[in-house]
């Protein structure tokens, strides 16, 4: 058996005139054997996942595959309704808001129908949530656009005009992936619309790989370091540059889109040197639709509970606006600028364009990862609500595969979004089913009725697209809760907002992230370090900043530090100490050895300059106490650093005659400790179960040595 022979628990002092520092009752510590090598537990696992039984195989296909598990349990009688009715009403949302938000990832209406087509069904097939609704989000079109608009300046298509005569209908059929370097032959074979999806569709792959990549080596943990502050944050600052980059269709105007480094400011620059221009038909018409559509969507939140269904506004709204540009002839008379022909059916599949892939490689990284930790928060959330739960490295592959797959039947970025989801669940969702018929919804659309938008204007896409980003701007009502509950959680929002907004999206996320780990950093630097009282009548130790009525033990100090003690906070724990019991060790020992060597000239000049000794403790003061507790509670885990720095404490305090004793220090520290060799043979450095033991073991420790000064 492995003794700790320094750790004891218990102490007690037997009463009478003979009291002794008893030992007895101590409680030793056997640690778990480690009989497994590193070489071992990796053989071990390989041969767990490299074998192949049946059974395994069969597991294996099943998990990859949810639809396997949980569709021949279907129940047509309890789950059908629900779903048919979810799937419909959703489906019929997703048609206005795939269309509105192909415009801001700088696609076609028709590409965004196929992005929220194939992303149901994908989703039907891979994935494990059954409430979440995956399809087009509005962040990740708009980093898509602002890559997509980057790539065709460099390709030159910033010269062509927005409409191509006869050749912007025929091109999209034209299966191309070349680069464009011979710009006249590009011209015969590739439009400005085709060249985008080109663009969208391969980084839709890569960034799809990326997310497959990272369910595999199971590294959703990085999406712990996005916090629900951060993301909130970044959802709202890209939701101002979402607003900025549909104002000019609200208002008519044809400018360029601004990209970059302070975009948001270039664009308003833009609108408000050409503010003279605006069409008045598109102000006017995006006028009524706001006057339309934001009481609509109010009166749909504030009787959610009461309506079955909410009232699809959006589709009345573009179905209306459709007829009225259609039969008044804006864009003949007043120039309006409309969505255009959308075809029907489905263009033949072409990869994405391998020479593209360096060119976007890195701006797919920000965009896999947003896109995979809104679907894992998501589905994690609503599982939790409803009892049921769901694999975080399947849902990775699920959004993966969403991306990966539809990149190929020209597909832009996907993830799951609240405000469908939000719908999908209240409308009656059971399960994934759901998601296939809203697919079957817009498949309608696609074969049937997709032409009829011919004549719809853009401002109307424009007003819905910004109409849908209330949820994310009300967070700015939340700020003052934010900032009763944590000050550090606001000020990563604010940061991370207004770095997303102003800067750029991508740099705003990072901006963000590394703003967030400066504050953990920060926080373990100058954590929370007080002195302790008891209170009365039981074993527990509490703040005397925090707490009122605590009583303190004489002669003795209890301290706790409130974070790890690593190489960072190693001198904020000495100074915090010093200043906290009012001493610092090495000033004391300073000025005992300068009085010692004054008093002794003083004495050499009374005795006539005989040598005498002088005892540093003859010429100390009464510090006040004699023990420090130090309650290590809150150190998860200390350094080479932070034992040196215990070290360093204890030997100084030794020096004064206060000793130093570890209270509370859980198995990760102690190991440290003992690997570090905090403790040796002949020193008196205690570990303790708990501060009240430490204390009683202090005070029984003085008591005895009073005791054998006075014999």
């Amino acid at each position: 058996m492995v003794e700790f022979s320094h750790v004891h628990s218990v102490t007690e002092m037997p009463e009478g005139d003979d009291a002794k520092c008893s030992f007895q009752n101590r409680m030793f510590l056997e640690p778990q054997e480690k009989k497994r090598s590193m070489k071992t537990l990796v053989v071990k696992q390989a041969k767990k996942s490299c074998s192949c039984t049946p059974a395994k195989v069969k597991d294996y296909v099943f998990s990859f595959f949810p639809v396997l598990q949980w569709l021949p349990k279907y129940k047509l009688r309890e789950y059908l309704l629900g779903d048919i009715m979810s799937g419909v009403i959703v489906g019929v949302l997703l048609v206005p808001q795939s269309i509105a938000y192909s415009l801001l990832a700088g696609q076609e209406p028709i590409y965004g129908l196929y992005t929220s087509f194939f992303a149901g069904i994908i989703y039907f097939i891979f994935g494990t949530s059954r409430h979440i609704s995956v399809g087009i989000f509005g962040v990740l079109c708009l980093m898509v656009g602002q890559v997509v608009d980057r790539e065709l300046q460099r390709a030159g298509y910033d010269l062509e005009p927005d409409a191509l005569s006869v050749l912007a209908d025929t091109a999209a059929y034209v299966n191309t992936t070349i680069s464009p370097v011979n710009r006249t032959s590009q011209k015969l074979l590739c439009d400005k619309s085709c060249y985008a999806i080109t663009v969208g569709a391969t980084m839709t792959f890569i960034a799809g790989v990326y997310q497959v990549a990272m369910g595999f080596f199971q590294v959703g943990f990085v999406s712990v370091y996005l916090s629900d502050s951060l993301l909130s944050g970044f959802v709202t600052g890209a939701s101002f540059t979402i607003l900025t980059s549909q104002a000019k269709y609200l208002l008519g105007l044809d400018i360029p889109r601004s990209s970059g480094i302070g975009s948001v400011i270039a664009t308003w620059i833009n609108i408000f040197r050409n503010i003279h221009k605006t069409n008045i038909c598109d102000l006017i018409t995006s006028f009524l639709c706001f006057l339309v559509l934001i009481p609509t969507k109010e009166l749909n939140e504030h009787f959610k509970s009461r309506l079955k269904a909410p009232i699809p506004v959006e589709l009345f709204v573009i179905v209306a606006a459709t007829l009225a540009s259609h039969f008044g002839k804006l864009r003949e008379t007043y120039g309006s600028s409309i969505a255009g022909h959308i075809p029907t059916g489905f263009l033949p599949p072409s990869p994405p364009d391998w020479n593209l892939i360096p060119n976007v490689a890195l701006d797919a990284i920000p965009i896999a990862i947003i896109g995979f930790a809104i679907t894992v928060s998501l589905s994690e959330m609503f599982a939790k609500k409803h009892g049921y739960s769901v694999k975080a490295n399947q849902e990775m592959y699920a959004i993966g595969f969403c991306n990966i797959i539809p990149s190929f039947f020209h597909c832009f970025t996907t993830s799951a979004a609240l405000a469908k989801t939000l719908v999908k669940e209240s409308t009656g969702c059971r399960t994934q089913m759901s998601g296939m018929l809203s697919s079957l919804v817009i498949l309608l659309v696609l074969l049937v009725i997709a032409p009829l938008f011919y004549s719809l204007q853009k401002c109307v896409l424009a007003v819905i697209t910004i109409v849908n980003l209330r949820g994310a701007l009300r967070k700015f009502k939340d700020l003052p809760k934010m900032w009763y509950l944590s000050r550090v959680d606001t000020a990563i929002w604010i940061v991370t907002m207004a770095s997303s907004a102003l800067i750029s999206t991508e740099i705003g996320l990072l901006v963000g992230v590394c703003f967030s780990m400066l504050c953990v950093i920060f926080r373990t630097q100058r954590p929370e370090a007080p002195l302790l009282g008891w209170v009365a009548e039981s074993e527990t130790y509490e703040s005397l900043s925090a707490y009122k009525n605590l009583q303190t033990k004489p002669g003795i100090v209890v301290f706790r530090f409130e974070a790890p003690l690593y190489y960072i906070n190693k001198e904020c724990f000495k100074s915090t100490l010093y200043k906290q019991t009012g001493v610092n060790p090495v000033w004391v020992k300073t000025a005992k050895k300068k009085a010692a060597k004054r008093m002794l000239r003083e004495k050499q000049v009374d005795s006539g300059g005989n040598e005498t000794s002088i005892s540093m403790d003859s010429v100390s003061e009464p510090l006040g106490f004699h023990t420090i507790v130090i309650d290590c509670c809150a150190v998860q885990f200390l350094d080479t650093a932070g034992i040196c720095t215990l070290k360093e404490v204890c030997r100084d305090y030794r020096e004064i005659d206060v000793q130093v004793l570890l209270a509370q220090c859980n198995p990760s520290v102690r190991s440290s400790l003992i690997r570090g060799e905090f403790f040796k043979e002949g020193e008196d450095h205690l570990l303790f179960h708990s501060v009240h033991q430490a204390v009683d073991f202090a005070l029984g420790s003085q008591g005895h040595s009073w005791t054998s000064a006075s014999k």
